[in-house]
Formats: C-alpha cells, structure tokens, sequence
C-alpha cells in the first residue's frame, strides 16, 4: 500500500468476494489512510458514483450488518433498479414500431417510449409526438444526455470523431466492435450495417445507462458497469458479451471505450482487464485485444502504468454537449481529450485534411504544431501546442512553462514554489498539510479558549453592571424616602 494521505483503491480477489452490493452492483473497497498515525481503514463505497448525494452506500469493511439491514438494502436496491426488465423493453419496442406514426408518443421527462395504454399516466408530462424510425436508429439523440460530472458524464462523440473511429476500424481490418460506454460509435455502426454498407461491421454496447435497452436487443446491448465489470442482467448478459467476443470466420474484435473522465483509472483497467480475459477464454489464445481507450491526455502515466504496451496518438476526439472539447478550437482551449491503444501507432493514419502530419523519424501521425525534437528524440507536444525544450529538467515542457530553480523544475510562471506549496504552509514541515497541523489545532484550542474567556468575562461584567444599576437605583430611592421621613417629623 502507498504512503500517502487521502484515500486509495484496494483491488484483491478477497475484496471482490465479500463486497457487498449497491444499486450499482458490487461495491468497490478503498482505505482511508492516516499517515500521521501510520493508519489505514479499510472501507466499502460505490463504485459508480463519487458523490455520496447519488448513492450513499457506506460500509467499514469488518462491520457487522443485520439481517433487517441485509434485507433492507436488498429492498432498496431492487427498487432502484429499471421498471422494466430488457426482455420487456424490447418487446415493448416491437409494439411501439408496429404503431401509426401519429401513435408513437416519447415521454420526454420519464426518457420512455410510451404505448397507447401509457398515455394517460403521462398525460401531464412533456411528451414527444410523431417519433419516426430514423429517430428511433439515433437514440442518442432522442435521450437526454446524463451530464452528472460525478456519476455518468455523458458526453456523446461529434459527428466528425464517430465517422473518423468507423472508418479507421473498416481500414485496420476489424469487423467486430465491443462499445464500452460509446452509444454513438454503436449507433453509427447499426446505420451502417442498416444501409447494407459494406463490409458488415457488428457491434456490440456495454452502457451503464439502462435507457438504451428500449432501442436494442440483448445481444446488441448490456446493461453494464465498467467501474466493476458487473451485468446488471445477470449471467445471460454476460454470456451475451462472451458470445460476441468470439472471433468467428475470421470476424477481429476490438474494443472502444470512452469512460466518464472524473472515473478511477485502476478501477477501470481492472474491468477492462477482465474483458481482455473473456475475450482470450472465447479464443484459447494467448494474444491482447485490442483497445480503444479514450481519455485525456494529462491521464497517460496512470494509463501506461495499467497498460504499459499502450501508445497515445496525437488525435483530437471532441464532443457535441461539451463546451470546451471541441475541434477547432487553439491555444489552451483545444480539445485534451486523446485515444491510447496497444496497436501500432504507425499504422493508424489520421486525416491530412484536419492538419495531421507523418513523422518519418517517430514513424506515427502528429498535430500540425507537434515538432520533432532532436534532443529527446521524440514528437514531444501532449495538448496540440508546440512545446519547448528545457536543458536544466532535459525535457519538453509546455510553452507557458518556465523552469524554476526553488522547485527544480518547471512550471507556470504564477505558480506556487514546491516548497510553499507542499505540506504544511502554517509549521513548513512536509509530512502533513494545513488541516493536519498541530499548531492550527493548538492554535484553535487556545482561540476558543480566549474567546469561550472573553465572553465569560463580557457576561459576567455585564451581569455585575446590571446589578450594580440597580443597586444604584435601589439607594437612591432609600435615601429621598429617607429625607421625607425627616421633613414630615420636623
């Protein structure tokens, strides 16, 4: 286990045995470390959401739990779950088809394609009227995209990345393609096959928005969450994502995927691990699939740490429902969003036409400002900005970076010194950060005792003003009594 603060994935085949379940599947175990007291406790959250608000799972890894609790949680789990099972939603969808066009009604607050006999439970909703077949083939487009940054992320290919993905895969000789948590990709590939295009390309989505088992059959589509490799339909699923991994009549599989960029990489390499392993059972050979793996470059070196045979390429995937990730855009504000996989890089062209260029001496494909150098030997730039060499550090760096002799390396101009920056800014010592400081928790102690001191001392001289008020005005009003007294005898 690491020595550093905060929290950590623990991935074992005990954890994965005895880990209890969420609406989410399996949970995932993690341990909160102390590294002041040289502690570590072992706990079991969600694993698809980071944001206790969407699923507040929480268990102690050795916590006793109830049988009512056990019970419970099955209850609340079972009730979280889709309202129809994928065997309903399909047949529900056969009868939606076979409707008028003036008939197919799409809820759009429940995200439900409607049948007559639904209508009036969703009288009062936004519904969608006159959905035709083509909308039908684009669900993508019919759904409202799951924006969560914590949960799902849902952000959808542009146009222009999905028809460069299909055709690249058509030019490396694929005819099977597994989507994991790429709907876009998978419906264009469904058009394709629907046009009768040629070659036949199959296809195959693993999704963790249930919402698509309206559009697809069982063996088109699974329920599934890649955070830990779980089928929400059960064993059928699974042996539906197997079958579809078998390489029949020469028909190469590969895998793309595009997960929430806010995701654990280890959690997701060890799923994807997982599918690798399905994958050389369905072939009995001792080879890699190959992966698509879509992600943002500043991600590369926990990647390459999972998947070290793993490349980056230069090109730019951007989407349609994000503001930032898109193409076109220079500067800092291009898309850092790059596909990694375990293929050649040579031998994936990218296209002349959106500036990418050869490099004879790397042997791949660069972005038009990507320049070779000659000292590190390599096409260096990462963002799709021309980046400079330093001596001092004997790297590339980014062009807005600057070396700095306190950190001894570099970084932006404005930038906080490492040794400011890093532990503790109130006592200097690098072993801990502010909120574990001694001092400050010293320092607060003897606040709150000066203020609980001052406030004792204002209350009380508060009080003995009061009393002294009114003892005040009690003798006054005994002496001018007084006075009568002496006025009436004389």
């Amino acid at each position: 286990m690491a020595e550093a603060t905060g929290i950590q994935l623990v991935i074992s085949p005990e954890a994965e045995s005895e880990a209890p379940l969420c609406p989410h599947g399996p949970t995932l175990l993690f341990a909160k470390i102390n590294r002041k007291k040289k502690e570590a406790r072992r706990f079991y959250a969600c694993a698809a959401c980071r944001d206790r608000k969407d699923c507040n799972f929480f268990q102690w890894e050795n916590e006793k739990v109830s049988l009512t609790r056990q019970l419970a949680r099955k209850e609340f789990n079972q009730s979280r779950q889709p309202p129809f099972t994928h065997k309903q939603y399909v047949e529900r969808y056969q009868q939606f088809v076979s409707l008028p066009l003036a008939n197919r009604v799409f809820c759009l607050d429940c995200q439900l394609l409607l049948l007559p006999r639904d209508w009036g439970k969703h009288a009062s909703h936004h519904r969608l009227g006159d959905v035709s077949l083509q909308q039908l083939r684009r669900p993508s487009h019919l759904l409202l995209p799951l924006e969560n940054k914590k949960t799902n992320a849902q952000y959808l290919f542009a146009d222009r990345t999905c028809q460069f993905l299909l055709d690249l895969i058509v030019s490396l000789g694929f005819r099977k393609v597994l989507c994991v948590g790429t709907p876009r990709l998978h419906e264009l590939i469904k058009l394709h096959q629907f046009e009768k295009n040629s070659p036949v390309i199959k296809s195959q989505l693993l999704d963790i928005d249930f919402r698509y088992s309206q559009f697809y059959s069982e063996e088109e589509f699974c329920h599934y969450n890649m955070f830990n490799h779980y089928f929400f339909g059960g064993k059928s699923a699974f042996e539906a994502s197997q079958t579809f991994l078998c390489q029949e009549n020469g028909e190469s599989v590969i895998m793309v995927t595009d997960p929430p960029f806010g995701g654990l990489v280890e959690a997701l390499a060890h799923s994807f691990k997982k599918i690798v392993a399905m994958w050389k059972t369905s072939q009995n050979k001792d080879e890699e699939l190959p992966i698509f793996w879509i992600f943002p470059y500043f991600f590369e070196a926990r990647i390459l740490q999972c998947f070290p045979t793993f490349s980056m390429l230069d090109y730019q995937v951007d989407y349609d429902n994000h503001t930032l990730y898109k193409h076109g855009n220079s500067g800092r504000k291009q898309s850092p969003v790059r596909i990694f996989t375990n293929l050649s890089p040579k031998s994936i062209i990218l296209p002349a036409e959106e500036g990418y260029r050869y490099c004879s001496l790397c042997q791949r494909y660069i972005s038009s400002a990507n320049r070779h150098c000659e000292i590190c030997q390599a096409c260096t730039s990462k963002d799709g900005r021309e980046w400079k060499h330093c001596h001092i550090c004997n790297k590339c760096v980014k062009p807005s970076w600057y070396h700095c002799d306190t950190c001894s390396r570099c970084a932006l101009q404005d930038h906080s010194c490492e040794t400011a920056g890093s532990g503790c800014f109130i006592c200097g010592s690098a072993e801990h950060k502010r909120r574990e400081c001694l001092k400050v928790a010293f320092q607060n102690k003897i606040i709150k005792k000066s203020k609980s001191r001052k406030q004792k001392y204002l209350e009380k001289n508060k009080e003995g003003a009061g009393n002294k008020s009114k003892q005040g005005r009690g003798s006054r009003r005994g002496k001018s009594k007084r006075k009568l007294k002496k006025k009436n005898k004389q």
